[in-house]
């Protein structure tokens, strides 16, 4: 059963493609646009009722306090009439309209990161530009080192991203396709075992991972620099760790779905709270410390967190242990209650 599986997969050269250079693609594409995050750019909207009368203090009016945030290259600086400002601000055009005057007015969505950014940078200089003096002086360092940057931190996400796709749309995907075309049915009138049936899709699927994942390390580490700085075998034993925990979880799924539609929703449903919660693309510590524990139980998150701390702070596959055991507790119920619903027709 493996050997056939692996010829019809290799028989398939659009398969071939979403599973191989698909990810490879995805992992260059993301890499050159998230190689270095540029500086922040800050946009600011200075209001101007057109009140008559020049007033050169950067606190008070419009065009010195434009001059003022103009010298800073992080501030994106306009001027504009109170409505535009306004209407700007609703749109999320801008990051915080100033108003000049004493006191002067900053007008923001403190719900958006960005903006309260803005809001102490801006203030910063044009508490400057009045005159204050800052009684410590200070200097910034730049850090831009392998393991520091943002695409070493988007590989090992990119990783585990692909090992969930892999095991779940490898597996359950192509199981419910072989009950749609009718082949289980054929399977059925044989003297094939259940289990041996799922261990032989499980098995291919785990020929298919290891040219995926190796393809993709070496994108990373060649093409980036991302760093390695824990035991190869480290990673190599939390991938096929991780890829039997998403396996499982695809065998489950389709035990007995009959459609195409019907597997396609749901392992959407089981896959997007992981992409958005599991920190993909970001840290999943910017999230509530309420929707920590549910966060940290997940499988995506497992994964991620060892694949991360291995690569990037060289620690070892022991230092993993609670990670590890949120996968193996996922994993092995698995397989037995896979076994236990799937059905043939």
């Amino acid at each position: 059963m493996i050997l056939a599986r692996t010829k019809e997969f290799f028989r398939e050269p659009e398969v071939i493609f979403w599973v191989y250079m698909f990810p490879v693609l995805l992992a260059v594409c993301l890499g050159i646009a998230f190689r270095s995050k540029p500086a922040q750019t800050v946009h600011v909207l200075l209001e101007d009722s057109g009140t008559a009368g020049p007033r050169p203090s950067a606190v008070l009016d419009p065009l010195a306090a434009k001059e003022a945030l103009s010298a800073d290259p992080r501030f994106k600086v306009a001027v504009k009439p109170p409505e535009e400002c306004r209407r700007d601000l609703l749109l999320g055009r801008t990051d915080i309209v100033v108003i000049p005057g004493e006191p002067a007015v900053y007008s923001f969505d403190p719900q958006r990161p960005e903006s309260e950014v803005a809001r102490q940078w801006v203030d910063a200089a044009l508490q400057r530009a009045a005159g204050r003096r800052d009684p410590l002086k200070s200097e910034d360092r730049i850090v831009s080192e392998p393991g520091s940057r943002y695409i070493d931190f988007l590989i090992p996400g990119l990783l585990g991203m692909n090992i969930m796709g892999g095991g779940l749309w490898g597996v359950g995907f192509v199981m419910v396709d072989m009950r749609v075309r009718k082949l289980l049915k054929r399977f059925l009138a044989t003297p094939m075992r259940k289990r041996d049936f799922l261990f032989s899709i499980v098995g291919s699927r785990m020929l298919f991972l290891v040219p995926e994942i190796v393809l993709l390390l070496l994108v990373g580490c060649l093409g980036f620099g991302v760093p390695v700085r824990g035991s190869l075998l480290s990673v190599a034993a939390i991938v096929v760790l991780s890829a039997l925990t998403f396996s499982g979880l695809g065998l489950l799924i389709a035990s007995r779905a009959q459609k195409i539609e019907t597997i396609s929703g749901l392992m959407n449903v089981v896959m997007l709270p992981m992409w958005i919660l599991s920190g993909i693309f970001f840290s999943a510590e910017r999230f509530p410390d309420q929707l920590q524990p549910l966060i940290q139980a997940l499988r995506l998150t497992a994964t991620i967190d060892s694949l991360r701390a291995v690569m990037l702070e060289g620690r070892s596959l022991a230092s993993q242990g609670h990670e590890l055991l949120i996968l193996c507790a996922w994993a092995v119920p698995s397989f037995p209650l896979s076994l236990k619903f799937f059905r043939w027709l």
